[in-house]
């Protein structure tokens, strides 16, 4: 299976942040974002996020992403030197092959596919590549 059998379709932008608020009234502020989803606690990834947009024209959503606890993956980011963009999400019509596709592209299957609150169920996957750069996998909602 190739890439263009996937669908693969950006869908948003990861920002780590050591709180919601601020940024998201930041980005409010100043750019005119506002929540369109969210905030969603999730245990299982252990991060609290919210989802803004400019409106429902937009592309791609900014996902910003805050520790739920201290063992959270989130917290050691932000420890090295604050908040930044730091993975993309990619939609796919199988997540499954998708995963697959990317091992076989040599990317380390960082989390298999497992549910996520934010996306009422649906699974997520998080794939490293050999660039050292982080992509979010999420099943397209049926």
């Amino acid at each position: 299976m190739n890439a263009e059998d996937l669908g693969f379709k950006l869908r948003h932008v990861g920002v780590a942040v050591p709180k919601l608020g601020p940024t998201t009234d930041a980005l409010e502020a100043l750019f005119g974002y506002k929540v369109v989803s969210g905030p969603f606690d999730d245990p299982i990834q252990k991060v609290s996020v919210n989802f803004l947009a400019k409106s429902d024209n937009d592309v791609a959503e900014i996902e910003l992403i805050a520790p739920l606890s201290e063992d959270s993956p989130i917290t050691a980011m932000l420890a090295k030197g604050g908040g930044a963009a730091y993975h993309l999400c990619f939609e796919t019509s199988d997540i499954e092959q998708a995963v697959a596709h990317a091992k076989n592209n040599g990317c380390i299957i960082v989390s298999p596919p497992v549910p996520a609150v934010a996306f009422n169920g649906r699974r997520i996957a998080w794939i490293y590549t050999r660039s050292r750069q982080l992509f979010e996998l999420v099943e397209a909602a049926v």
